[in-house]
């Protein structure tokens, strides 16, 4: 029996049973070995935000919004965890609890309608990070010649299309976990080295060039590349969201056990509530370096020359950070650590969206989410599926940069419903016993003061108002 088929009938992760129960592990050590949701998100995050949003800005403003890539990985961070806490809790995942959020429309809530709206300009990032990935690979060998021409692009993005659906289709979650785990350390730690080495070169920052980036200005002409990124880099609204999937899938709610009320309950329910923090926590670290990393190249090599990625020639006006800085010989590297970091977004993305589909399919009441054998099927339907239409898009505008800024605004306008219903979940439905000290309320309320903010501005924004 396959792993995916044996986690979907004789273990459902879903389903909290007495038989289920685990004590928790105590310290960092003992928590280690239970991590994996948070590498899973770092993979998701350390792709299309960073490499094609975060660079894209530093090429474009230079130094001065260094402090928003700072306050984008951070500020986001007591929110994800205070949902997970819900999901552990209730062993629900999240647009499950979304749907219930008030008021609802046509029998479904606000949030999974709202939701809906954001998954379709999800498709155009997706489409962009789908699209990137098969022009590294068009570059680095080309069909025809001409690596940019379309005939090579159609290939690639068959290609990569058809490669992910064959590698995810099983929808192993030890397959997943250990697949992201392996693409976020290689690029992420080249990059990192990179960029910490640019002071030894021509392209050189010093700190006053830090010090500009802390200014707290947004500079004329960068305020909608700065929204996208503030959506897209960190967690965003999306990653908040699937978390959840994984942290059930993981078993933290079902080692937690069903809530009976009791003492015992809460006090595993908490130490499995640590182990998540622990693991978001460590996640944290891992994209925000790789953040920061992308954004000081685009800043310093890109920026200087004029040099603002765009089109189909993304890759190679990209590649540009690594060649003039440690020589052509690192196009090669370039490209092959492009196609790590944007196939890392695609492997988490393809079975995150996926599960979350046939969540909200499930809400429609076109599925039982707590069926195993149907949950199954239809994720593996949207497994098939949506690399398919991902790679259309892709093929139909070939603009990644403007596919990801665009699903980066909406992000940026769907936090502030992640946040209401967040509120709400809290309020509502997560046992007051496992709420977390006072100093993790004041985070949360800051954090979400900051996205609902930001969020609102961006809406504005987007509507003409301002």
């Amino acid at each position: 029996m396959s792993d995916s088929t044996e986690r979907s009938t004789a273990v459902d992760p879903y389903t909290l049973t007495a038989d289920g129960i685990k004590e928790p592990p105590v310290g960092w050590r003992a928590s280690a070995r239970y991590f994996g949701p948070g590498l899973i998100l770092s993979a998701s995050i350390v792709g299309s935000g960073e490499l094609i949003a975060t660079t894209a800005l530093g090429a474009q403003a230079g130094f001065v919004l260094l402090w928003l890539v700072i306050v984008s990985t951070l500020v986001k961070v007591a929110v994800q965890i205070e949902l997970a806490r819900w999901t552990i809790a209730t062993g629900e995942p999240a647009l499950t609890g979304y749907n219930r959020v008030p008021p609802r429309i046509g029998g479904i809530g606000w949030v999974n309608v709202l939701w809906a709206v954001l998954a379709l300009s999800k498709l155009l990032q997706l489409g962009g990070i789908i699209g990137g990935t098969a022009v590294a690979f068009s570059v680095l060998l080309p069909f025809g010649g001409d690596p940019l021409a379309f005939t090579s692009l159609l290939i690639w993005t068959s290609i990569v299309a058809v490669g992910s659906i064959a590698l995810l289709y099983s929808n192993s979650y030890t397959l997943i976990e250990r697949g992201a785990a392996a693409l976020v350390v290689v690029f992420t730690a080249v990059t990192v080295l990179i960029a910490l080495g640019l002071p030894l070169t021509p392209f050189a920052y010093g700190i006053d060039d830090l010090g500009s980036g802390l200014t707290f200005l947004i500079p004329v002409g960068a305020l909608g590349a700065a929204l996208a990124m503030f959506g897209i880099t960190g967690v965003g609204a999306d990653e908040i969201t699937f978390y959840t999937y994984w942290c059930v899938e993981k078993g933290y709610a079902r080692w937690a056990g069903p809530n009976d009320g009791s003492e015992e309950w809460v006090r595993r329910a908490n130490g499995w509530i640590r182990v998540m923090y622990k693991d978001a926590i460590v996640s944290w670290v891992i994209y925000t370096f790789g953040t920061l990393a992308f954004y000081l190249m685009g800043a310093a090599v890109l920026q200087p020359q004029g040099l603002v990625p765009q089109g189909n020639t993304l890759i190679t006006t990209l590649s540009r950070m690594y060649t003039d800085t440690v020589g052509e010989w690192a196009s090669v590297i370039f490209l092959l650590g492009a196609i790590a970091v944007l196939g890392s977004t695609m492997w988490a993305a393809i079975p995150s969206w996926s599960r979350m589909y046939t969540n909200l399919l499930a809400t429609f009441g076109v599925l039982d989410w707590h069926d195993p054998v149907a949950r199954l099927r239809w994720i593996r339907v949207f497994t098939v599926a949506l690399p398919l239409l991902w790679g259309v898009l892709y093929l139909t505008i070939q603009s990644p940069v403007i596919m990801v800024q665009i699903a980066g605004v909406m992000t940026g306008i769907f936090l502030v419903a992640v946040v209401w219903a967040v509120y709400w979940l809290r309020r509502h439905e997560t046992d007051p016993r496992l709420h977390g000290s006072r100093a993790f309320a004041i985070c949360l309320a800051v954090s979400s003061a900051a996205i609902a903010l930001l969020g609102l501005y961006s809406l504005a924004d987007v509507t003409g108002i301002i």
